[in-house]
């Protein structure tokens, strides 16, 4: 499975839309501000940005939201590089990836040098140093020896993509975090908020971004 690109279908606005999981890869509504609210502000970002802090995500799709960080790291003045490990079932093609963000011109800074430094798995530039791991994230995840500051759980739909958020991959995102350390989801689906707390996070359900009413921040104590 490591090996499997993403396979899309572009709607009329240009917006991908993953044929595995019938599912958009961003806000149908506008992305880049969903990102900002869900996975910044959801995390308390770039407030607590200090040199050496780690980011980790669950779907790393387009790469909007590391971009989206990553701007947010250089604006803030940090010349440190910020960590960003990401886990990837299905990789989108260069070609895709690069399509996918040309509807984000305001980012154009930070992806272009992205994508010409981009190999597949890593990209190491003065500021950023980002790894995305191939596969299966219940079985990579564990394999990881990481510890985020904040996590963006990304993944598709849980109501069509249940896999990426089952109790047991929460318990590995835990295990995972800093103390102290924080996620934050579009989702606020119940399984998903009881599989957090049982994991040992402090759930909290708060307001959506556009017309998802409502999303889900969690802290590890």
């Amino acid at each position: 499975m490591a090996n499997q690109r993403a396979k899309l279908t572009w709607t009329e606005d240009q917006i991908p839309v993953s044929d595995r999981f019938d599912d958009p890869y961003y806000s149908l509504q506008n992305g880049l501000e969903e990102t900002r609210h869900v996975f910044l502000a959801g995390n308390d970002l770039p407030a607590r940005f200090v040199p050496g802090f780690r980011i980790a995500e669950l779907g790393f799709g387009t790469g909007l939201n590391m971009l989206t960080v990553w701007s947010e790291w250089e604006r803030s003045g940090q010349t440190t590089p910020l960590s960003f490990t990401s886990f990837e079932a299905f990789p989108m093609a260069l070609e895709d990836m690069d399509r996918a963000l040309q509807a984000f011109p305001e980012l154009s800074p930070w992806s272009e040098r992205f994508l010409a430094a981009w190999n597949g798995k890593t990209c190491d530039l003065d500021t950023l140093h980002l790894e995305v791991i191939e596969g299966d994230a219940r079985q990579t995840l564990s394999c990881w020896t990481g510890s985020a500051n904040a996590w963006f759980l990304d993944g598709f739909s849980p109501a069509k993509n249940p896999e990426l958020w089952e109790a047991d991959l929460m318990q590995q995102v835990a295990d995972h975090t800093a103390t102290g350390g924080t996620a934050a989801t579009y989702t606020a689906a119940g399984f998903v908020r009881r599989g957090l707390e049982e994991a040992g996070f402090a759930v909290t359900r708060c307001s959506g971004y556009g017309r998802k009413r409502h999303m889900t921040q969690a802290v590890k104590a």
